[in-house]
């Protein structure tokens, strides 16, 4: 049984390291999402509720204060009873400082049938305007924040969750796109990303040469990918790098000093491991008609150990990793169900660089949301 500590309690201060975790008000909770206001606080957003999947899984919110050791009670601040609300993405609109929150709204465990919703707050998070769609689009998914350009324009990732006609999904067919626009999000033009089947949850930053980088998971379970782009608009087909991925979110930020940071899983699927067949096997009957779909090239693998949360640095742009560990723990993840309390992932990281400090959120056990303070210091020690 693990000790939910609220404070945030350093386990070194030279180099300064030091964690705590998010109260939770639901049995499950999972996919959080930092953002640091211009006041120095710190919100994380996550969705939660009894099961992923479930219709009463819904947004919620924490914000630890600028120089804060714990985080807040949890606000819920979505309310669609008919759908599964999931994968929180914060965003503050730099023109008006206004905050957004995007998520997604599916039914069940049909993330083909997924839509993209959004609210506004005025007041930082405090009170919140009705939820709409952002996109007409059925079936896209969200989950990494959006990145804005030197003229304005925002870049949302997304990609598609496809599959045929009469079958549920189950991520084989799965692609990147961006979706970007010039008026602040009343309007918004996609484009694909080439020969990316498989590669998702793209995660975009800009570098220092002017050049933007993304690394993406992996269906196929193999391989963290990466591609890169002079526009942030079009580009390169995604191509594996040697970080290691269990089909599980990663996330990526630059440091002061324009080296990669990226956190991550190590682990991947090895021949003659266990698998699932799918992701809501929790959730949804036999005879859903996700059995004996049509052969796909590759084929999504699912229920790899999400073990042992790891950061790593990179000074050549990805090419290689100095890596360390953050988390150690089995990632026993065979089940979605929480209320047995048998799920061990560590999973679904979020990190936001702050000066010479890296805030770092992520999936624990799907019981709470873990948080670590380090310094730069600690990554190269």
């Amino acid at each position: 049984m693990a000790d939910f500590n609220d404070e945030l309690t350093a386990q070194s201060e030279k180099p300064y390291i030091a964690s705590n975790y998010i109260p939770a008000s639901t049995v499950q909770v999972h996919a959080s999402n930092l953002l640091q206001l211009p006041n120095g606080d710190l919100l994380c957003a996550w969705f939660g509720g009894s099961q992923e999947g479930i219709s009463d899984i819904c947004v919620h919110i924490s914000r630890l204060r600028r120089g804060g050791r714990s985080w807040s009670q949890p606000q819920t601040i979505s309310d669609d009873l008919n759908r599964s609300e999931q994968n929180p993405v914060l965003f503050s609109n730099p023109r008006t400082q206004e905050l957004w929150v995007l998520y997604t709204a599916q039914p069940a465990g049909n993330q083909d049938k997924a839509v993209v919703r959004y609210r506004v707050s005025k007041d930082e998070g405090q009170s919140w305007s009705e939820a709409k769609n952002l996109f007409d689009d059925e079936g896209l998914f969200i989950r990494q924040p959006i990145t804005v350009l030197r003229d304005g324009t925002w870049v949302l990732p997304a990609w598609y969750c496809r599959t045929p006609p009469g079958y549920r999904w189950i991520g084989n067919d799965d692609i990147s796109v961006i979706k970007y626009t010039h008026d602040n999000g009343k309007t918004w033009s996609e484009k694909e990303v080439p020969e990316s089947t498989g590669a998702v949850h793209m995660n975009i930053k800009p570098l220092q040469d002017g050049t933007y980088i993304a690394f993406y998971r992996s269906r196929w379970a193999d391989n963290i990918y990466t591609s890169t782009s002079k526009d942030c608009l079009d580009w390169s087909a995604p191509a594996p790098t040697s970080l290691p991925n269990p089909n599980s979110g990663i996330c990526f930020d630059v440091l002061p000093d324009g080296r990669l940071i990226i956190v991550c899983n190590d682990s991947r699927f090895e021949s003659g491991q266990a698998k699932r067949e799918g992701l809501y096997d929790d959730i949804t009957p036999e005879d859903d008609k996700r059995q004996n779909q049509p052969k796909q090239t590759k084929e999504a693998i699912w229920g790899v150990a999400r073990k042992t949360m790891t950061v790593g640095v990179s000074s050549d742009r990805g090419q290689t990793w100095k890596t360390k560990v953050l988390q150690e723990g089995d990632g026993f993840c065979m089940t979605n169900n929480s209320r047995t309390k048998e799920n061990r992932e560590l999973s679904y990281p979020s990190i936001r660089v702050d000066g010479d400090t890296v805030n770092v959120a992520f999936t624990f056990w799907r019981q709470r949301i873990k948080f670590f303070r380090f310094s730069v210091d600690w990554v190269d020690s």
